[in-house]
């Protein structure tokens, strides 16, 4: 009998090894599309450049939106109240346009916000596929942690309450 048990207890931790094991596995997978966005760089509206690489150690909350598109103008200032409350904590909020200039520059000067915007037009969509939104679709968010890892992607609309969430766990 009391092989049995040691047979039925060494099962369970082979199992709960390998459900370990894959858990690193996935969370390791996961995080590698974002291995090589820091050496990506964006012009932004005013034509400067953007280096994604300036973001790399700070939590990072990646919002892929485009002018025509209504929720992703509907969740801006959100986003921007988001911004504001927690840049001093260090969390940084990059807005990525999947747009033409123009279109971009005559919106930010109706609606302007707190944190920077890139314009990324459809280099950003192929962007954002890699991160794990298969259709391409906007609106498109993902969350970096400090060590430049994908912990957090959502497609749709976010809110200030959702994001605080993410972050909090980072």
């Amino acid at each position: 009998m009391q092989r049995r048990h040691l047979l039925i207890a060494g099962a369970g931790v082979a199992a709960a090894g390998a459900g370990l094991a894959w858990r690193l596995r996935q969370t390791d997978d996961d995080s590698a599309p974002a291995s090589d966005i820091w050496s990506l760089r964006f012009e932004q509206p005013d034509g400067q450049a953007l280096a994604l690489a300036t973001f790399r150690g700070a939590p990072l909350v990646l919002n892929f939106w485009a002018t025509w598109c209504g929720p992703c103008v509907k969740e801006m200032p959100e986003l921007d109240r988001f911004a504001r409350a927690h840049a001093a904590q260090g969390v940084k909020v990059l807005g990525l346009a999947i747009d033409s200039p123009t279109p971009v520059r005559q919106f930010l000067q109706r609606a302007p916000v707190s944190y920077p915007i890139a314009l990324a037009a459809f280099e950003g969509t192929d962007l954002s596929r890699k991160l794990g939104n298969a259709n391409g679709a906007l609106p498109f968010t993902a969350v970096f942690n400090r060590r430049g890892a994908l912990v957090q992607r959502k497609l749709g609309e976010t809110s200030f309450d959702e994001l605080a969430a993410w972050v909090s766990k980072l």
